[in-house]
């Protein structure tokens, strides 16, 4: 019987693991979906694990004598995930409505507009309002913050903001 388990690959390498593994014949699925980021200072729609450092493989587990080891051991993969000693089994409908939700082509849009009013909500700076000007290649976003009547640009962590209501 075929059975969908999950995979932990080494970080930023999902599609190395599942071109390895598709190579020894296995059934891989790995859910993407459209992220904008900041690319050579142009903001673009690239494409992200949905789950990174995750992908699932399909496995036929009637087998006698499976073994993990050439899963383990693909460049690319850092191990199976198991809990306990057993792997982690994924339900095929689960996978189904991933899939389902990954061919609508959802994007993950920048949560604040250029020239936005915003509050910084944690931090030395918190409670004080903020102008949002872009987000930066590394996930971080700039703000214009009013400091002693100086406009100062600072780059925070985009949890810590708020629009203004």
């Amino acid at each position: 019987m075929e059975n969908w388990f999950l995979v932990h690959t080494k970080i930023r390498q999902e599609l190395v693991a599942v071109e390895n593994l598709e190579r020894q014949g296995f059934e891989c699925f790995l859910p993407e979906i459209l992220v904008e980021k900041i690319r050579n200072g142009k903001l673009q729609a690239v494409k992200d694990p949905l789950f990174p450092r995750y992908l699932f493989i399909r496995l036929d587990t009637s087998k006698q004598g499976q073994s993990w080891a050439p899963i383990r051991s693909t460049t690319g993969v850092s191990r199976l995930v198991t809990f306990g000693n057993v792997p982690a089994k994924v339900s095929d409908e689960l996978i189904s409505l991933i899939r389902a939700q990954s061919a609508q082509g959802l994007v993950m849009h920048r949560h604040f507009e250029r020239g936005e009013q915003v509050v910084v909500v944690d931090g030395p700076f918190a409670g004080l309002e903020a102008v949002y000007q872009m987000a930066d290649a590394e996930g971080r976003v700039m703000v214009l913050l009013s400091i002693l009547s100086k406009l100062v640009k600072m780059s925070i962590a985009p949890t810590s903001l708020r629009k203004v209501s």
